[in-house]
């Protein structure tokens, strides 16, 4: 067991938002189920919490039903690192769907959890000594939604 899991609190979508991540990501799969046993807080036999991994990373996902100041909110987001345009574009079209589309990168998707789907170049180029380029490509990035590798290489080179 991992020293660290991210923990989701769902009102009662945990195993149908585990199930999507599962399949949106291809090295993934559900670990286990536990019920809620009889004289517990949920109605018993119904999924009380959802273990699964995602690229070697697991993750909890609780039904814990709707209590105030429980909610799922953007103060947390999970990036996504992206290799190629074809990554991001693949990334950025599961795991908007039904979702939310934000800027920079930023989606939240159709269980209210934030991501940000970002090339690995996009780092090199900020952290870059050339302060200029940087600051070019930080102009180029807030005016995108979904992040374009082409239109943040162009504004890093000032074409």
């Amino acid at each position: 067991m991992p020293k660290i899991t991210p923990f989701f609190w769902f009102k009662n979508d945990a195993e149908k938002a585990a199930r999507f991540y599962t399949s949106v990501f291809k090295n993934s799969k559900i670990l286990s189920i536990a019920r809620y046993p009889q004289g517990s807080p949920g109605k018993p036999g119904s999924v009380m919490t959802v273990n699964f991994r995602i690229e070697g990373q697991e993750f909890t996902a609780l039904n814990g039903g709707s209590i105030p100041g429980f909610k799922i909110n953007p103060g947390i987001s999970f990036v996504v690192h992206c290799r190629t345009q074809r990554e991001v574009d693949y990334y950025w079209r599961r795991l908007a769907a039904g979702g939310k589309k934000v800027q920079c990168g930023w989606l939240e998707d159709k269980f209210g959890v934030s991501w940000q789907v970002a090339p690995d170049v996009l780092l090199k180029l900020w952290t870059t000594k050339d302060r200029a380029k940087a600051e070019r490509v930080m102009k180029a990035m807030v005016k995108m939604v979904k992040l374009d590798i082409k239109k943040l290489e162009q504004a890093a080179r000032a074409d």
